[in-house]
């Protein structure tokens, strides 16, 4: 079932990045799925992820999920990219805490979602952040809020827009429900969960 799911899925995307994510899923699922082929997988929780790195086949790992300032010392051990960076405040402790230049994104939020800089901040802190040492600003993440997979289209715009004053090299955006809309609005990397286990 991963298989043909995983392959369905990669002829849909093309050269497009594919994150499985991994978040509350086990290690069995885990293997299995890099067994058929996926490169990299993204999960939410620090503490989750502790656990099954250990049992876990060699893959490249995307912290997706909101981090803790509390949390990024083990956070930088453990995953190859932070996505989820969504404060100067973040970027400035995973600075302090990497040993080596930690690839990063900067996740932008819309209307009422928590986490993430606002559009109209994003530009600011991204002159601060790649500044910093520790740290290569690789891309922007977003969240489409919970609207109809169609609605989400202008918010992916607003991305691309931002993105067409950033030039990063990955605009990391879409979901199961909307990883389509997203590639047709300059997405290149998608994070797939749901639909790569049903």
């Amino acid at each position: 079932m991963i298989k043909d799911n995983l392959e369905k899925i990669k002829k849909e995307i093309g050269d497009v990045k594919l994150i499985a994510v991994t978040k509350g899923r086990n290690v069995d699922e885990i293997n299995e799925l890099i067994r058929c082929g996926v490169k990299v997988i993204g999960e939410n929780r620090v503490n989750e992820a502790e656990e099954k790195f250990k049992h876990i086949e060699n893959v490249e790992k995307h912290m997706i999920g909101h981090l803790q300032t509390n949390k990024v010392k083990k956070a930088v051990e453990l995953f190859d990219c932070i996505q989820s960076v969504d404060s100067l405040r973040l970027a400035l402790e995973i600075d302090k805490r990497s040993v080596k230049k930690m690839p990063i994104m900067l996740e932008i939020k819309f209307e009422e979602q928590k986490y993430g800089f606002l559009v109209d901040e994003v530009i600011d802190a991204y002159d601060k952040i790649r500044k910093l040492k520790n740290i290569e600003v690789i891309g922007l993440m977003c969240m489409a809020p919970f609207v109809e997979a169609e609605e989400t289209r202008k918010y992916f715009r607003k991305m691309k827009k931002i993105n067409s004053r950033l030039k990063l090299k990955y605009l990391s955006m879409g979901m199961s429900n909307d990883y389509n809309i997203a590639i047709d609005e300059g997405s290149n990397m998608v994070r797939i969960g749901t639909k790569l286990f049903i």
